[in-house]
């Protein structure tokens, strides 16, 4: 209760009229004058009532004390049984503090940030969120229930944003170990034949059994070699870049019996392979109208050194002219085709006929390049028809479909097959989509027998225009028509050349990106996206196999001829496999650097320090026998400041909310009438006697 003062009059007239009351009184008693005291009261009391002195009364409701409850629900909660753990000792966290009625509980579950690609564990952040609004001296505590894999513990030395104890209740077990392999450094980007070093290392955590551990390395699912290495020691790997785009480098060390988990045994790199200056040998029969469209397509790609020969005076045409008086180049047939024929990535005869330039021995030494791992490009004319056809030569060992001397001569507009439509190299050639297509017309094509391999683009008639094969490790690709000039030169409107030559010759250089059979999956942010090219049909369900070992099957819809596509929301992140039949791929979802996998153990001593100087307590939940014990509630008026290493004590608040004021005017209404006329009539009675 407090007294307080409501004044009729301000102030200023009421310290006037004070002070002449006060002069009245000593004049009254300087003379003495009977009743002076009862006059001097009189005024005091008429004083008093002017200046209106009333008596307050509050009326406060107590506040409850906010206890911060943050749950580890982070993907390393997942391992050896914590998520039990954790959901035991939440629910005996609510019962006990359900019976402290002045309690208020707090409870923030926190997970993996699905929008970030590098999932950490950020309890405090979650708890800061939870207690924004709160005062801090309604803090009684928080209470962490977590493994200890912490991300985001600030330094002891900041503020927290309250003064209460901080406690930890740690899941997991006090001799668990792990053992994880890592990628510590490695290339982004590789040359495609040339080597690259990448550094992997074994770190074992906790109490792990040591020793040296054989790592199994795989590049693009094929394993490659085995290396032994000592736990904590980089080792470095050397390895060739096999191919252009990506490239999966894949480490995997054994699991260790009894480890936390096996979802970091396994790591991986990917490396962008680069070709560089791509090595193209042009060997053009004769001069025509089509030599120019192939030499502009290659000297256009600055990644192409392209060597090109022309026939233009074969043996038959010898006329006796000396050789140093002609102005032509030998064609250098034994450096091209023996010596270095190994350093051409592709190819290409175009219009190209047997007349005597190329003994029959280099046609069989082009057969053996393909069936190496080289590219061979057919562009065919009428001579491919004739008698001195490359089919008659040892190179046929090799071409995917015989000539049977026919050439066909009949405008026909050329069309993708039932396969071209599924197949990458001519899948949405832009005008394919219409009928007739959206591009000018050919008008000559060589007629071969049924050919080996896919047809992907048809000529008049049904007849094999573009034929594609695999051939041993290489490739051969056979376009039997010299009329694709006509698209380069805009003739009716003209056609996608740029774009079927090009994809031809990728294709050739087995570019994973144009393989008809491939199954790709990539990441984006917490989405998994898998493709599955295919020219076979419906491939069927795919197996997606998460870091924690669970399996889902994935339905593949087809979004395009031949390409099927799936959208996965993964809730994990870590190393993901992709099976669909005979195929399989991996991908990363997230940083592969991510803290979450770089220990997995659990741990007291992220929360120690802030326990100890709060005063709060850390202790474990089970002991090596798995069995949940939860520390009692102490409750703590005022400051806690003696830890209790058997109890949590939680600071309760003084805190209170004002629901109503009741005011008492002491001069109002008849009590201070009453007043006021009792010293008025002792006033009167005094001065009459």
């Amino acid at each position: 209760m407090t007294l307080d003062f409501s004044p009729l009059l301000p102030w200023p007239f009421i310290a006037v009229l004070a002070l002449i009351a006060v002069l009245l009184s000593a004049l009254g008693f300087w003379r003495g004058v009977r009743g002076a005291a009862f006059r001097t009261a009189a005024l005091a009391t008429l004083c008093l009532a002017i200046a209106n002195p009333v008596f307050f009364q509050e009326e406060r409701e107590p506040l409850s004390t906010i206890v911060g409850v943050v749950v580890d629900r982070s993907q390393s909660q997942d391992n050896a049984g914590r998520r039990e753990m954790t959901d035991a000792a939440l629910a005996t966290l609510k019962q006990r503090l359900a019976k402290f009625p002045q309690i208020e509980a707090r409870i923030v579950e926190a997970a993996d940030d699905e929008d970030t690609e590098t999932p950490s564990t950020k309890l405090f952040t979650a708890l800061q969120t939870a207690l924004a609004d709160v005062p801090p001296a309604r803090v009684g505590g928080a209470v962490f229930i977590t493994d200890g894999q912490i991300h985001d513990v600030p330094d002891i030395n900041q503020p927290l944003g309250f003064d209460a104890p901080v406690h930890g209740l740690i899941t997991g077990k006090p001799d668990e170990f792990d053992r994880r392999i890592e990628v510590v450094s490695g290339p982004r980007f590789g040359i495609v034949g040339e080597e690259q070093k990448v550094t992997f290392r074994i770190a074992d955590d906790g109490a792990a059994p040591g020793g040296t551990a054989e790592v199994t390395i795989s590049l693009n699912g094929n394993e490659i070699a085995r290396e032994m290495a000592e736990p904590g020691t980089d080792v470095p790997f050397t390895f060739t870049v096999p191919r252009g785009g990506n490239n999966i480098l894949e480490f995997s060390v054994a699991a260790v019996p009894g480890e936390v988990t096996e979802a970091n045994n396994r790591a991986v790199h990917v490396i962008d392979g680069i070709r560089e200056n791509l090595r193209v040998l042009l060997v053009s029969g004769e001069p025509h109208a089509g030599e120019r469209a192939w030499r502009n397509l290659l000297k256009s790609d600055a990644a192409v050194d392209l060597v090109h020969f022309t026939i233009l005076r074969p043996p038959e045409k010898q006329d006796g002219t000396p050789i140093n008086e002609l102005s032509l180049i030998a064609f250098p047939t034994r450096e091209l085709f023996v010596e270095k024929i190994k350093e051409f990535d592709l190819i290409i005869f175009d219009r190209y006929q047997h007349r005597g330039v190329l003994p029959i021995l280099y046609y069989d030494n082009i057969a053996q390049y393909v069936e190496n791992g080289g590219a061979l490009l057919i562009a065919a004319g009428p001579e491919h028809a004739g008698d001195d056809s490359i089919a008659t030569t040892p190179l046929s060992a090799v071409l995917p479909a015989n000539p049977t001397g026919y050439v066909n001569e009949k405008a026909f507009y050329p069309r993708l097959s039932d396969e071209g439509k599924k197949h990458p190299v001519t899948r949405g050639l832009e005008g394919a989509d219409s009928e007739p297509p959206h591009w000018g017309r050919w008008f000559r094509t060589v007629d071969v027998d049924r050919p080996l391999g896919q047809t992907v683009m048809q000529a008049a008639d049904g007849k094999p225009l573009l034929v594609l094969n695999r051939v041993g490790k290489g490739r051969v690709a056979m376009l039997l028509s010299d009329q694709g000039w006509l698209w380069a030169r805009g003739f009716e409107g003209g056609g996608p050349s740029v774009s079927l030559y090009r994809r031809t010759a990728h294709w050739l250089m087995q570019e994973p990106a144009l393989e008809e059979e491939a199954l790709t999956a990539h990441a984006s942010g917490r989405t998994l996206e898998i493709a599955r090219q295919t020219i076979a049909g419906d491939p069927g369900l795919a197996t997606l196999t998460s870091p924690s070992g669970k399996t889902e099957e994935v339905v593949l819809k087809e979004g395009e001829p031949g390409l099927y596509k799936a959208s996965v929301r993964t809730t994990e992140t870590g190393l993901f496999e992709v099976n669909n039949g005979d195929l399989n791929t991996l991908v990363h979802v997230g940083s592969v650097d991510a803290p979450e996998f770089k220990a997995t153990i659990s741990t007291t001593e992220t929360l120690a320090p802030w326990a100890e100087k709060t005063k709060g307590l850390v202790r474990r939940l089970a002991d090596a026998d798995g069995a949940v014990d939860l520390p009692p509630i102490l409750p703590v008026r005022g400051t806690v400041r003696v830890a209790d290493d058997q109890r949590m004590s939680l600071r309760m608040t003084d805190e209170t909310i004002l629901k109503g004021i009741n005011s008492l005017s002491l001069f109002a209404g008849f009590l201070g009438l009453a007043a006021l006329l009792f010293i008025l009539s002792a006033t009167w009675h005094r001065e009459g006697r």
